[in-house]
């Protein structure tokens, strides 16, 4: 009988012991799923500067500029050979980094608010100026994985201060506004988003402050810190003792002679150096990604962008191709190089697949996450071609046009007369060969792949100007730069 009664409290005990064991190893199975979910997510410091060239850096071959921080992060990270910014002047750039968007798509295709010519020979779109707040931002992306963002600097994507980073996501906003370019470096500033410093303090250290402040306070929880420089814009202003270091550096046999133009170089590296030390100090520098790139092409007025072909603000090389590191640690093998092409549309994909985001972006983004190449796995990306889309004019030199690089060859359609010019780009970096006669089929093969992609994204087109007037179509001789330093 007694056998009898415990048989049951036998089967009972086993079935729970079985139970538990089953709960145990569902448990396990899920902890993996978990352990992700909760994984510490990376923080980003993207370091956008306004109009630095591609050869302003010692890294990049500057034979003026001193940049040892910014070169110590390039032997952290990955430096990119052919980066190229999403347009040749800045707003549409910022735009394109901020969105994943071609300013195409965006209809955001001028710095705001643009050169006017009112007599040239075609009158340009009627185009937005302004972010609108239907676009999802990095900032508004990255939110809902728990991240704090700061958006420290330049903003220049619209006026109204409705349009302002506040309202695009970010948790907060210093110094950015409808400006461009910043009154003055020194203080008082008289931008309306940033209060004044110190009698004499310089605007590139006072961001930094900002930014250092904000990663020291966000340390304990993943941050995005957007910090887009002023500095290289206009004016050029720097600090003495920095001009003096380098007029007594400048020679004729440098390309680069621009003595205060390298001392605000100088200090936008010091402002690395300063972050990437923060970042040591508060332990969280193996789990920061620090993103260093610029919005557009040097200014000529400014610097010199040999081998390339002019600067900002023009159809070529100089006008949109940019220095960009990126260190990401324990994943990008330290000191490496790429010459994949890339382009800032692809900062928003990447960010978010380094971030762990589980959705996949829109449809409507136009750029590739540049994980594979990062990682060391690739070093090519499934992509055939970048793309350019300017439809306005600009005293550097640039008259309506679209342009597509495709491997090593870039194509560009000019639109004043629709005539296009051919280059092999790996042959001749310079662009001093015009190849559109000498291969037809290769131009008529990109012309077709860029009209394409026009229409894919709704690029907006000039049109005819019944004002055209020959004689008052360009734009008045530009005086240099205002040179100043303290």
């Amino acid at each position: 009988m007694l056998t009898r009664l415990l048989l049951p409290v036998s089967r009972v005990a086993l079935t729970l012991v079985l139970v538990s064991a089953g709960l145990i190893v569902s448990l396990l199975d899920a902890l993996p799923a978990y352990a992700a979910e909760r994984a510490i997510r990376p923080n980003f410091v993207f370091v956008l500067v306004d109009d630095l060239g591609w050869t302003d850096l010692a890294c990049m071959g500057g034979d003026l500029y001193e940049t040892p921080n910014i070169d110590r992060l390039a032997r952290q990270g990955m430096r990119f050979t052919n980066a190229y910014s999403a347009c040749t002047v800045c707003s549409p750039t910022r735009a394109a980094v901020l969105t994943g968007k071609y300013p195409a798509r965006l209809h955001i295709t001028d710095w705001i608010h643009g050169h006017k010519l009112p007599k040239a020979k075609l009158r340009v779109p009627n185009w937005t100026e302004y972010l609108p707040l239907e676009e999802e931002t990095l900032a508004e992306a990255l939110a809902p994985l728990g991240y704090a963002s700061a958006s420290i600097g330049k903003w220049h994507l619209g006026d109204d201060d409705a349009y302002f980073p506040d309202h695009q996501g970010f948790d907060l906003n210093i110094a950015g506004y409808g400006k461009g370019q910043p009154p003055h470096y020194f203080s008082p500033y008289n931008i309306p988003t940033l209060s004044d410093g110190r009698a004499g303090e310089y605007l590139t250290d006072r961001l930094t402050d900002e930014a250092c402040k904000f990663i020291n306070e966000h340390a304990e929880q993943p941050f995005f810190v957007y910090l887009p420089h002023y500095a290289v814009h206009t004016p050029l202003e720097a600090k003495q003792p920095a001009v003096e270091h380098f007029r007594k550096k400048v020679s004729a046999e440098l390309h680069h002679t621009n003595a205060v133009y390298a001392a605000m170089i100088q200090s936008v590296d010091e402002s690395v150096g300063r972050v990437m030390d923060t970042l040591a100090t508060a332990g969280i520098a193996e789990r920061t990604i620090i993103v260093f790139t610029s919005d557009n092409g040097g200014l000529m007025q400014s610097t010199s962008n040999v081998p390339l072909r002019v600067g900002k603000g023009s159809a070529y090389e100089g006008g949109v191709r940019v220095p960009l590191i990126v260190k990401w640690p324990g994943t990008t093998p330290p000191g490496s190089v790429s010459a994949e092409p890339v382009i800032s549309v692809d900062f928003f994909p990447t960010m978010l697949q380094m971030a762990g985001a589980l959705r996949t972006p829109s449809p409507a983004i136009d750029g590739v996450s540049l994980v594979p190449v990062l990682s060391g796995k690739v070093d090519r990306l499934a992509r055939d071609a970048i793309f350019w889309h300017y439809p306005h004019y600009h005293p550097g030199g640039a008259t309506p046009y679209g342009a597509i690089r495709a491997g090593d060859w870039t194509l560009i359609e000019f639109f004043e007369d629709m005539h296009l010019e051919l280059y092999n780009i790996a042959d001749d970096i310079g662009e001093q060969q015009e190849l559109s006669r000498a291969r037809p089929e290769k131009a008529r093969q990109l012309r077709d792949q860029l009209h394409a992609w026009r229409s894919a994204v709704g690029a907006q087109m000039p049109t005819p100007n019944p004002d055209y007037d020959p004689a008052a179509a360009t734009f008045p001789a530009r005086r240099g730069p205002r040179k100043a330093s303290r």
